[in-house]
């Protein structure tokens, strides 16, 4: 079994008919995910909210090393743009946090045009942080988030910035911010949501995750290059590198 320092997984639990026998057959589509990979991103709250008894029943069917990260919902991230968002957070968190200890982290993804604004900056994440203590992953756009002085505030507030691909401003490739979290979000490349990574790709990413290991305490990565069913095995070939060896 993988080690839960490693989290793998793609976007939604969807089971593509192609590897639909890489999955246990029994159980609900959630329940067979669960069974190979231990971690899945939420990303149906980024645009609709979801009944804390729906939150608490997916985290009663999954195992006990399963972790959910959960996508912020648009109307904070791109709509208020993060500005006198507090109520909007409360509504949020009574919703995702129903998954008790399976909650591994919050993720944060701003638009492109957003560009950083420090008394926003610090008054958004002061609110959720004193709202909510557990992981948080960010994945800015914009260039200017990407500054020296903006990644020290984001280790003061415990902010761990997103390793994403592809890469949108120079930087954004590499994971930064608070060091006790690691968080690779690939979308698909050359084409976003479509392209399949190949297998140097994920023998490099595999080291990579080696080597975040190390310091980190938790270390994900979510494939969400969904679009033509490209996410699942490029999971499944991840965490087979990540596994170790069968005796």
């Amino acid at each position: 079994m993988i080690s839960v320092r490693y989290r793998i997984g793609r976007a939604a639990w969807a089971l593509p008919k192609p590897y639909i026998a890489e999955f246990p057959a029994e159980g609900t589509h959630l329940q067979r995910y669960a069974g190979r990979f231990n971690a899945v991103e939420i990303n149906s709250s980024f645009y609709r909210p979801h009944r804390p008894a729906t939150y608490a029943r997916w985290a009663a069917s999954v195992p006990e090393d399963f972790r959910f990260a959960v996508k912020v919902p648009k109307a904070i991230t791109h709509q208020a743009r993060l500005v006198d968002a507090d109520a909007l957070l409360d509504a949020f968190l009574v919703e995702a946090t129903c998954l008790g200890p399976k909650l591994g982290c919050l993720l944060v993804q701003l638009p492109p045009s957003l560009a950083y604004d420090r008394a926003i900056a610090r008054a958004f994440f002061g609110a959720l942080r004193s709202r909510h203590q557990g992981d948080l992953a960010f994945e800015p756009r914009h260039p200017s988030w990407f500054a020296d002085d903006v990644t020290e505030q984001l280790v003061r507030d415990r902010v761990a910035r997103v390793a994403a691909d592809p890469a949108p401003v120079a930087g954004a490739g590499e994971p930064a911010g608070w060091p006790g979290l690691v968080y690779f979000r690939l979308h698909g490349s050359p084409r976003v949501y479509y392209s399949a990574y190949d297998e140097p790709y994920l023998d490099a990413l595999a080291e990579r995750m080696r080597r975040a290991g190390e310091s980190a305490t938790a270390v994900w990565c979510i494939f969400d290059n969904t679009a033509r069913d490209a996410a699942t095995p490029n999971a499944l070939g991840l965490l087979a590198r990540l596994s170790p060896p069968k005796a």
